[in-house]
Formats: C-alpha cells, sequence, structure tokens
C-alpha cells in the first residue's frame, strides 16, 4: 500500500452456500460453497479505469457489488483511502455508500417505473441528508441531469422512465450516481443493454466524466474492444479469481495466459477477407462449486502437464513490470502458442493437400466413369439389331 491508491482488494471471497435438499439435511452431509470470488486481490488508483473482463459466471459483477458493499465479504479486505470498510455497519457503512456509487448493467430494471426521473435521482440525496429543500435538491438534480448530457434538464426531470429511450435511461441513472459526487463508481457492463449505435456515447459520457470530476471507476464487461477503449489497466478473471493483470496495451498485445489468448482470439474482427485462427479451449467452464485442484483452466487448457497443473496451485509470475500472470509456466505460453500454431497450420496444410488430392482423384475417376459410358453406348450401337 505504499503506492497511493483510492481502493486496495486483498484476497477479498466471497461464498454464497448451497441450499441443501429435504434427503442431504437430514444425511448431516457437508455444506457445500458457490466459489463466487476467491482470493482476489487488485488497487485501483486516482482518475484510474480498471476493468475487470471475462466470460459469463466468472464473478466480475459480484466483486463490484463487494466492493459497493450490496454484499458482504466472506472473508478478505477493502481498503478505501486506507480504511478497510470490508465489515462495516451501520452509520458508518452509510457514511461510506455516500462516497462510492454503482452503476447498474439494465437501466430497463434498475429505474423504478413509478418514480419520475427527478425523484430517481433526488432519492440518494433524501437518503444522505443533502439540500435543505426541494428546490435545492431539484437544482441539484439537475446538474446531474446536465452533466450526463441530458439537456435541458427541466425537460426530463418530471418524465417516467417509459417516456425515456434506453440511452436515454442509462443517462439517468449515471446522473443518479453523479448526484452525491461520489470518489469512486462501480460501472457494472453500462452499455451491454444498448443500441449499438448509442454505445459509444455513453462510454464517452463516463470518460469525459473521468477527465472532469476525476473519479476511478471499476469498469465491468465481457467485451474486450470495449475493456481496450476504456481502460487503463485489465483484470482477466477466470472462475473466481484473477489469472493475468497488467496494463491495458501489455494484456491486448502481448497476453500470456491460455485463457487470456483465448478470450482475445474470439474478439470479432470487421474484415470478411481476414482469417485468423482460434484459440481453442477444451470443454466447458467447471463448476464453482467443485473447484478443480491445482490450476483452475487445468481442464481446459491446451498447454496442461499432468502431475503439476493438476496438483499445484500455479504461482502469480511478474512476466514483465506490472504484469501478471497466473501460470505455472506464464513465460513460455507465446512460445508453446506458436509452436502449437505451426503444428495447426501444419495440419491444416496436409488436410487441406488431401481434399485436393481426393478431389482430383474424384474427377479423374468420373472421367473415367464417362470414358467407360460412352465406349459402352458405342458397343450398345454397334451390336444393336
Amino acid at each position: 500500500m505504499a503506492e497511493k491508491t483510492v481502493v486496495n482488494v486483498k484476497n477479498l471471497k466471497k461464498y454464497f452456500p448451497v441450499r441443501a435438499g429435504l434427503m442431504s439435511s437430514f444425511a448431516k452431509e457437508e455444506k457445500k460453497f458457490v466459489h463466487a470470488v476467491d482470493d482476489v486481490s487488485f488497487n485501483i488508483r486516482p482518475g484510474e479505469i480498471y476493468t475487470l473482463v471475462g466470460e459469463s459466471g466468472c464473478g466480475k459483477t459480484t466483486t463490484g457489488r463487494l466492493l459497493t458493499r450490496l454484499e458482504d465479504p466472506t472473508d478478505g479486505h477493502i481498503y478505501f483511502r486506507g480504511k478497510d470498510i470490508a465489515f462495516l455497519k451501520g452509520k458508518n457503512l452509510k457514511e461510506f455508500r455516500r462516497n462510492v456509487q454503482m452503476i447498474f448493467q439494465d437501466p430497463y430494471e434498475s429505474l423504478n417505473p413509478r418514480l419520475t426521473v427527478f425523484a430517481t435521482v433526488s432519492e440518494p440525496l433524501i437518503v444522505h441528508h443533502v439540500g435543505d429543500t426541494i428546490d435545492e435538491r431539484e437544482d441539484l438534480a439537475a446538474k446531474a441531469l446536465e452533466a450526463s448530457e441530458l439537456k435541458p434538464a427541466t425537460e426530463y426531470l418530471h418524465r417516467y422512465p417509459h417516456e425515456l429511450s434506453g440511452g436515454q435511461r442509462q443517462r439517468v441513472a449515471i446522473a443518479r450516481a453523479l448526484a452525491l459526487r461520489p470518489e469512486f463508481i462501480v460501472a457494472d457492463e453500462p452499455v451491454s443493454m444498448l443500441d449499438v449505435s448509442i454505445r459509444a456515447g455513453i462510454l464517452n459520457l463516463l470518460l469525459e466524466l473521468r477527465e472532469k470530476y476525476g473519479i476511478p471507476y471499476l469498469f465491468i464487461t465481457h467485451d474486450l474492444s470495449v475493456a481496450r477503449y476504456m481502460s487503463d489497466r485489465i483484470g482477466v478473471m477466470y472462475l473466481g479469481t484473477l489469472v493475468e493483470t497488467g496494463e491495458t496495451e501489455k494484456i491486448i498485445k502481448n497476453p500470456h495466459h491460455p485463457y487470456t489468448r483465448a478470450l482475445l482470439s474470439s474478439v470479432p474482427v470487421p474484415d470478411p477477407y481476414y482469417k485468423r485462427e482460434r484459440k481453442k479451449i477444451k470443454g466447458d467452464l467447471p463448476s464453482p462449486i467443485d473447484i478443480p485442484k491445482g490450476c483452475r483452466f487445468y481442464p481446459r487448457c491446451p498447454f496442461a502437464q499432468k502431475g503439476i497443473c493438476d496438483t499445484k496451485k500455479p504461482p502469480i509470475v511478474e512476466v514483465e513490470p506490472g504484469h501478471m500472470v497466473m501460470c505455472h509456466f506464464a513465460k513460455d505460453i507465446p512460445a508453446m502458442d506458436e509452436a502449437m500454431e505451426s503444428e495447426i497450420e501444419e495440419d491444416v496444410e496436409l488436410g487441406e493437400k488431401l481434399l485436393r488430392e481426393t478431389m482430383k482423384s474424384g474427377e479423374e475417376g468420373m472421367l473415367v466413369k464417362e470414358e467407360k459410358v460412352e465406349d459402352l453406348e458405342q458397343y450398345e450401337r454397334e451390336t444393336a439389331f
């Protein structure tokens, strides 16, 4: 914690108990837990956008909810401005929540359809006793709406959510988060529910607010192209833990974990003539209830080695300054991947060669068959009575 940080997460864990059935409760079986977040550590610096990426179910949203204390952690520490807020309660927790806000994924669900825009944006002001009169709160709500580019604010204050477009609803959600002038914001996939045509506007708005107010973000997304556009640093999550972290360009241009390389290879390229080999991973995501022993990615990893990956927890290796990877072979993966790619290319070339030969032999066979048919027809004509 020598380096100045706004948020510092240390060994954070969140386990959800699995409800036992009637017979299991009588049998007194051992309790099982979903390991949603398991020993996660990272920090967020002033004015920085730190992004969590990964496939659905990896623990990104749960981590965000833990940082805003919408969920109580099972274990670990969350330092906000140097103070551990992981297990705060009562007045101290309420004071912390005034400084930390969250933008939710779905603006259609996060806004109360019975409340006007003014009531929605002013609600946190009322809860935290900001503004003595309705006029003061209306003025603060109007400023938050205009900061979210809903101008003029007077046209939106008394509308209901059903009278707004999807993009406008998400701007109202952003305005609600800004109303208290928080010191930290968690943005949980804020554009995934929006049309592609308006995503760029919301992303640019978030970047402008970061520049204007210096607010750091924890940005959560499954889209690596969005992560690259928004982030200063990226953390790649897999099955409840971070497998690779570092500066955005280092992660994008020089990924070392097999899972990160597979994610990057799956990003679509807007060029129908561009061909790229997909990094293949085996099987499906393991159950977060029964975590694999050793490396969590072992059952799906194309580079896994028995006796090591399936028995020993991988160390966190610094492959370059600030670029951390949780893998037994972190420094060797790029070279191993290139060797595998060359083998794949050879197999593909061999397959194409065999296909061409098969097609050629098939064509030759057709020619022979046609010649035989012609000979047969000539023979029938000559022998006809």
